[in-house]
């Protein structure tokens, strides 16, 4: 029997907005969880683009993978493309993906196109903290975003040093506009 599996780094862990058979841990080989999209749509504008996270080369990246149900494929694929290809930044790819249980499948997912106009490449701490704390998409605040995803991160044992140092300065700029 073939098995249909998507794998989620960013708001697809959890948000994945697709029925699914079930979901576990897993890790994809070759590509990074970065926050380095600018979003046009989903967390910002053009005129004011959020940040969003993209696999980019190198490295291991650490997801959620979820089964769905193989009569569910297309239309989830459709969502998919739908949500995930709106400004065409992603490049929709099969990966291997080991899962927690050792085996390996094959999932689909989104790797951002490195040479495409909203790639943002390596930023540093403060300059995506700026970003993400002060935009706003049709998806809802950037900040939002970006600390639902660390959360989550943390609860499922994932460390990632300079995505919660984001988070931490996009707490410090949230509490300092408040003061």
């Amino acid at each position: 029997m073939d098995e249909f599996w998507v794998f989620g780094y960013g708001s697809l862990m959890w948000n994945p907005g697709f029925e699914f058979l079930g979901k576990t841990s897993g890790r994809a080989f070759g590509y990074r969880r970065a926050l380095c999209i600018r979003s046009f749509v989903h967390r910002g504008t053009p005129e004011h683009p959020g940040l969003v996270m993209g696999l980019d080369r190198g490295g291991s990246c650490k997801g959620m993978a979820f089964q769905v149900a193989n009569h569910n494929k297309d239309e989830v694929v459709d969502y998919l493309r739908k949500r995930e290809l709106v400004t065409n930044v992603y490049l929709e790819r099969y990966l291997p993906v080991l899962l927690a249980d050792g085996r390996q499948v094959r999932a689909l997912s989104y790797v951002v196109d490195c040479s495409h106009q909203q790639y943002a490449g390596a930023l540093d701490i403060e300059d995506a903290a700026r970003i993400v704390h002060s935009s706003v998409g049709q998806s809802g605040p950037n900040d939002q975003y970006v600390l639902n995803t660390v959360e989550l991160l943390k609860s499922m044992g994932i460390r990632d040093a300079w995505l919660e140092g984001v988070a931490q300065r996009v707490d410090k700029l949230k509490a300092q506009a408040v003061a």
